[in-house]
């Protein structure tokens, strides 16, 4: 009974895979354009898996709106994300796949319970588009 609540999670989480929060502007955004401000609109968008216990690895990329750039966690020059998982894993936005900018990939480690699932959650910065 436990098992099928989670496979049932894991699967409204890839359904529902790409979540907008706002809808942006159209056009494309200027290099170099200024940290997101509070008070703007962000979009979000996710990558999610699951997996089965002794899996090894798995990995997905978070898609990147076309004209957006990563918004920053306000106040800071961190990028705005969050990981959601369930299960005994390891998770992590990897560092030589993600440059921010043109790639951005989650990774999990070895699944080491019944069953794990990820989601890599980035805010995006559309205001500048034109």
């Amino acid at each position: 009974m436990h098992s099928s609540r989670i496979v049932r999670i894991i699967l409204a989480m890839v359904l529902f895979g790409i979540t907008l929060s706002a809808t942006p502007d159209a056009s494309a955004a200027e290099p170099g354009s200024p940290p997101l401000s509070e008070s703007s609109a962000t979009t979000e968008f996710n990558c999610s898996f699951g997996m089965a216990k002794g899996e090894a690895r798995q990995t997905c990329q978070v898609p990147i709106p076309a004209g957006c750039m990563v918004a920053h966690f306000p106040g800071t020059a961190k990028p705005w994300t969050n990981i959601s998982k369930g299960g005994n894993t390891q998770c992590k936005f990897d560092d030589k796949t993600t440059d921010w900018i043109t790639r951005i990939t989650g990774t999990c480690g070895k699944c080491r319970t019944g069953h794990c699932s990820a989601q890599f959650i980035v805010k995006f910065d559309c205001s500048q588009r034109k």
